[in-house]
């Protein structure tokens, strides 16, 4: 076990950023450990263990600051629940190098998401029926992707609530991470059922993803956005390539 203890830093960092930025903390787990050649359901039930224990810590601090909008976040939690469970189903149905490319293109589409998130901007008035129904479909689609590559839904969560449903965007953050309740414990218990689980990889990435949501939640109060922004894009990108690389052969 000790010899695997170099996954708390890692749950923490990946707490920190998926805490600030809403989109779950899989965008660092799944990747480092898909490079280092872990199987990449582990990988992807491992992450989801710790965006739960991440979700937690988030969540709580949050709720203390009052920006959790609660109607909408169990809304969209519940409706995301079928997809985790058919997002794990469908991750043992594929071949690691077809996982490793389809990753780098949800990489790549985090990386446009943080681009633009600083030009998202809530549309006022009444929400329609037709929108709702719409996040409804889109959170089970979220869900997929969560359980699917154990990142969270935040990279579909937080634009539908900022420009569909009207939420302030720190708003949106907050509350991607009370869904993150609901999708990423449908997920871990998904894959759990389904064998893909490390139990020892899990522990370990929960426990500095609590820290590290804990630590998130503060800093998103003080911290400027875009510095890390750029940071966390270089760092992503550079994930993408090599899951491509690797996945090519090259």
């Amino acid at each position: 076990m000790f010899e695997n203890l170099w996954l708390i830093p890692l749950g923490f960092v990946a707490g920190v950023i998926g805490s600030i930025v809403g989109l779950g903390g899989g965008i660092v787990v799944v990747p480092v450990l898909t490079i280092l050649g872990i199987p990449h359901t582990v990988a992807s039930s491992s992450s989801l263990f710790a965006a739960f224990s991440n979700s937690v810590a988030s969540t709580a601090s949050y709720a203390k600051q009052k920006r959790i909008d609660y109607k909408s976040g169990l809304r969209l939690g519940l409706f995301s629940i079928p997809g985790t469970i058919l997002g794990a189903i469908l991750s043992g149905q594929v071949t690691s190098d077809v996982f490793k490319i389809l990753f780098g293109v949800v990489l790549v589409a985090s990386c446009y998401y943080l681009f633009v998130k600083r030009n998202l901007g809530s549309q006022q008035g009444n929400i329609s029926a037709k929108m709702l129904t719409v996040s409804s479909g889109a959170s089970f689609f979220a869900g997929i992707l969560s359980s699917f590559f154990g990142i969270g839904g935040g990279i579909i969560f937080v634009p539908l609530m900022i420009i569909g449903l009207g939420i302030a965007v720190k708003n949106a953050t907050a509350t991607s991470q009370l869904i993150l309740l609901f999708s990423s414990a449908a997920g871990m218990i998904t894959h759990a059922l389904l064998g893909h689980a490390n139990f020892e990889y899990s522990v370990l990435l929960s426990i500095g993803a609590f820290a590290g949501g804990l630590v998130g939640a503060r800093l998103s109060l003080e911290i400027k956005e875009n510095k890390i922004r750029i940071l966390i894009i270089l760092v992503i990108l550079a994930a993408a390539i090599k899951l491509f690389l690797d996945a090519l052969g090259i």
